[in-house]
C-alpha cells in the first residue's frame, strides 16, 4: 500500500510545517510501520517536510529482503543503530532544525543524537499519535476483520460447548485464543480475561485455574490481531439459571452502554460520551461500582487516544474508533462489563463487534 503510506506522510508533513521543523526523526516501531508499511524489529524514518524525495527509511541487514518488499519507494540506509545514522544523514544534507519523538527517546539515546551530527533537534511530541486516531479506510477495514475474528470464535466456543461448568478460565482463554487464530487472527489482541463468579468483579482479572460453576458469571474481555490492528470485546454470561440480581445488573449495565454508544457523535467532548453512560449507572445508585473510564481508542495499539473518561480532553471526530465498554462489579459477588468496537460517523457510529448483548444464558 505505498500509497496509503505516501497519503500518511503527507499528511504528517502539514504538522512539520506548522511547526517550523525541516524534518522529523521517527523512532516508534508502530509509527513506523503506519508511515510506510515496515514490519520489522528494527528501524527509523526521517521524514523531510518538503517531499519523500528526502525522506529516507533506515534498517539493519537483517531486513534487507523485507525492507525492499514493503517500503520500495524511499531511500533506505541499512545501518544500526538506526537514529543517530539518520541524524548524521541529516547532517550531512544540510537539514535544519530536526524534530524527534521526545516521548519515544531516552535521555541517554538524545546524548547519542547529539553526538551523531551538526543537526538543531527539536522536541516533537506525539505528531504521529495525531494522525493516528483519525482511521482511513484501510485501517477500518482491518478492524473489521479483527472485530469479525473475534466475533466468529466467540460463536463457536458456545457452538462447541466451550463455555460450560467443569471447565477452568485458563482452558476457556486457551481455546478462545485458538479458535480466533483459525478465523485468520495473527493472535490476541492482549491477555484473554475469562473471569467467572466471584473473580467477574475485577475487571482485569487474568485466568486461573478457577472452575465455572452452575450459576456464575462469566466475563470474556478478547480480542483479535489482524494486519497489526487490534479488536476488543467484552460480553459477560450466565451458566445455568439467572439470579434476579445478575439479570438486574446485566440491565443496567446495558442500558449504560447504550447511552455511551448513543453519545458518539462528531464534536463530542470525550468527558461528555463518559457522562452519557456513567449518569446511568450513577442515577442507579451503583456509581461507585463503576471502576473505569468509560473507553479508549483502539487501532495499531489496543488502548490509544481518545481516552473516553471522566479525565478524558478533547472531542471526537469522525473516522475515530473507540471502545465502549461501562461495567458494574460487586466485589465478592460478581460482575457485568458489556463492551464494542465502533467507529465513530457523520450519523450513527459503525458497530464493528456484532455478537448479540442480549444476556445469554449457556
Amino acid at each position: 500500500m505505498p500509497d496509503t503510506h505516501a497519503r500518511r506522510r503527507a499528511a504528517l508533513r502539514s504538522h512539520l510545517r506548522e511547526r517550523d521543523l525541516d524534518a522529523l526523526l521517527v523512532v516508534d516501531l508502530l509509527n513506523i510501520r503506519y508511515l510506510t508499511g515496515f514490519t520489522g524489529s528494527n528501524a527509523g524514518l526521517l521524514v523531510h517536510a518538503q517531499d519523500d524525495e528526502r525522506t529516507v527509511f533506515c534498517t539493519d541487514g537483517r531486513y534487507l529482503t523485507q525492507s525492499a518488499r514493503q517500503v520500495p519507494d524511499l531511500r533506505r540506509i541499512i545501518e544500526r543503530p538506526c537514529p543517530p545514522a539518520l541524524v548524521a544523514h541529516a547532517a550531512a544534507e544540510g537539514f535544519g532544525r530536526t524534530g524527534y519523538e521526545s516521548h519515544r527517546v531516552t535521555v541517554d539515546e538524545l546524548d547519542t543524537l547529539r553526538a551523531a551530527g551538526e543537526v538543531e533537534l527539536a522536541r516533537a511530541s506525539g505528531l504521529v499519535e495525531q494522525l493516528r486516531v483519525v482511521k482511513d479506510d484501510t485501517e477500518v477495514e482491518a478492524l473489521r476483520m479483527a472485530c469479525a475474528a473475534a466475533d466468529r470464535a466467540l460463536a463457536d466456543l458456545i457452538e462447541h460447548g466451550g463455555l460450560r461448568p467443569g471447565r477452568t478460565e485458563r482452558e476457556v482463554a486457551r481455546e478462545l485464543e485458538n479458535r480466533m487464530l483459525d478465523h485468520g487472527a495473527a493472535g490476541p489482541s492482549f491477555e484473554s480475561i475469562v473471569a467467572t463468579g466471584a473473580n467477574s468483579a475485577v475487571p482485569h482479572h487474568r485466568p486461573t485455574d478457577a472452575v465455572l460453576q452452575s450459576g456464575d458469571l462469566v466475563k470474556l474481555d478478547f480480542g483479535a490481531l489482524v494486519d497489526g490492528y487490534h479488536s476488543d470485546m467484552t460480553r459477560t454470561f450466565v451458566l445455568g439459571h439467572v439470579a434476579d440480581w445478575q439479570r438486574e445488573l446485566y440491565d443496567l449495565v446495558a442500558t449504560a452502554q447504550a447511552a455511551g454508544r448513543a453519545a458518539l457523535r462528531p464534536g463530542v467532548e470525550v468527558r461528555a460520551v463518559d457522562a452519557a453512560a456513567r449518569g446511568v449507572v450513577e442515577d442507579a445508585g451503583r456509581g461507585e461500582d463503576f471502576l473505569h473510564g468509560l473507553g479508549h481508542g483502539v487501532g495499531l495499539e489496543i488502548h490509544e487516544a481518545p481516552a473516553l473518561a471522566k479525565t478524558g480532553e478533547g472531542r471526537l471526530s469522525a473516522g475515530m474508533a473507540v471502545t465502549v465498554e461501562p461495567g458494574v462489579y460487586l466485589s465478592g459477588r460478581g460482575g457485568v462489563r458489556i463492551e464494542d468496537t465502533l467507529v465513530v460517523r457523520d450519523g450513527d457510529p459503525e458497530l464493528l463487534t456484532l455478537t448479540t448483548k442480549q444476556l445469554v444464558v449457556v
